[in-house]
């Protein structure tokens, strides 16, 4: 993309779900930081609500959000240059669990006009003027804030299917598609929500995912490790949450039984019904439990394939798979259920839809594999940075003007 393309020198609002102070790593987070390398961002945590206060008030998070709301502290705090995080300093209702159409509109009013409050008067405390309103993902509290901020161009940003999780789909069925539709713009990391969002606002656009790929891309030559080490080759595997929600324990045990001359190695935390399950009772299935995140790049190196396998339901359908990239940053063959979103690794992974499907592709993945192959894969991940997400976050802006 030329640089023309970049926006400087704008005042941009990131709002969501997402606080700064949480720990874990974030769309949203990375997306503000690759903004500020060109414009002024301030970055607002979401508004404590009263249950929160209530239930949590020793917590230390939620005592600095306490003590900002009593004056005690400032609201507004400097995170890097160009970057600021705003602690609203109102508190808003928990109101999530009202079914009550009329009531629960009264108050979801009632906490964007606070939680607009805060934000109108850390934006005027800055100085921030014809700003950029960009909303990650987040329905009920944002609802109103194109209203009530008169932003110069809102932004929705749509990185999850929210609807089928049980806090967002009783209010969200349809104030998700109204907020689509006021919005400016929409814009989305899978080909599949740009698609959703499209069908309520034609002015959506897909605009990719950035990754931070750096701990794989520098590591390809690595020592096996020893838990690996002793295992049967060839090596099948996964690196991530066991989550019966998003994967298919069925589908495991085929590839498994088929092809008993194969191990299948499992690395990452299980949840309930992958410790019950029939898995464990496979002799080629190793279960390696969790790692410390600076060891996967090692484990994803010892595997011959590596695999994505997939549940097709709500949950997953619209997700972009982060675990293709790093897959594919250390070069290795990936086999993954064929979904929408996959469709833009689809030259550079294998996609089934069958169980055996799913085998013969992987016979195929282990027999072509080469160092030519190899690279091309490299060379495709790394084309997911964040610059490049926010480039197409601009380039989507600039076209509505």
């Amino acid at each position: 993309m030329l640089n023309g393309d970049i926006i400087k020198n704008r005042d941009i609002i990131v709002v969501g779900q997402q606080p700064w102070d949480v720990e874990i790593g974030s769309n949203c987070k990375n997306i503000a930081l690759e903004f500020s390398k060109h414009n002024r961002v301030l970055y607002v945590n979401s508004p404590l609500d009263r249950i929160t206060k209530l239930k949590n008030a020793t917590d230390p998070k939620v005592k600095i959000r306490i003590d900002v709301v009593n004056g005690r502290t400032d609201s507004v705090v400097p995170i890097k240059e160009n970057l600021w995080n705003l602690y609203p300093d109102e508190i808003i209702e928990s109101i999530n669990w009202m079914n009550h159409n009329f009531i629960y509109t009264f108050f979801n009013k009632l906490n964007n006009k606070r939680f607009a409050r805060s934000i109108d008067k850390a934006a005027r405390k800055l100085g921030f003027k014809d700003y950029i309103l960009f909303n990650d993902n987040d329905i009920f509290r944002c609802f109103y804030l194109k209203e009530l901020l008169k932003p110069a161009i809102s932004i929705y940003y749509s990185r999850d299917y929210l609807l089928f999780v049980d806090y967002w789909k009783v209010h969200g069925k349809t104030m998700e598609p109204e907020l689509i539709a006021k919005s400016d713009l929409c814009v989305a990391n899978s080909t599949y929500l740009a698609s959703y969002c499209k069908k309520y606002n034609p002015n959506s656009h897909y605009v990719g995912q950035g990754c931070d790929l750096e701990i794989f891309t520098s590591n390809q030559q690595l020592a096996i490790p020893g838990d690996v080490a002793t295992i049967n080759k060839p090596v099948i595997g996964y690196v991530g949450a066991l989550q019966s929600i998003r994967l298919d324990i069925e589908l495991l045990a085929f590839i498994a039984t088929t092809r008993s001359d194969w191990s299948i190695v499992l690395v990452g935390p299980e949840d309930e019904q992958f410790k019950v399950s029939s898995l464990h009772n496979i002799p080629n299935i190793h279960f390696l439990g969790s790692k410390d995140p600076s060891t996967l790049p090692a484990y994803i190196n010892s595997f011959d394939v590596c695999l994505n396998p997939q549940l097709i339901n709500q949950v997953t359908i619209g997700n972009y798979p982060r675990k293709i990239d790093e897959y594919l940053a250390m070069g290795k063959p990936t086999v993954a259920t064929r979904t929408e979103a996959m469709s833009v690794f689809e030259e550079h992974t294998y996609l089934g839809t069958t169980k055996d499907e799913y085998v013969t592709l992987i016979e195929k993945a282990l027999w072509e594999d080469n160092p030519e192959k190899q690279q091309q894969r490299i060379a495709f991940a790394t084309t997911h940075t964040w610059e490049n997400n926010v480039k197409e976050i601009y380039k989507a802006i600039n076209q509505t003007k």
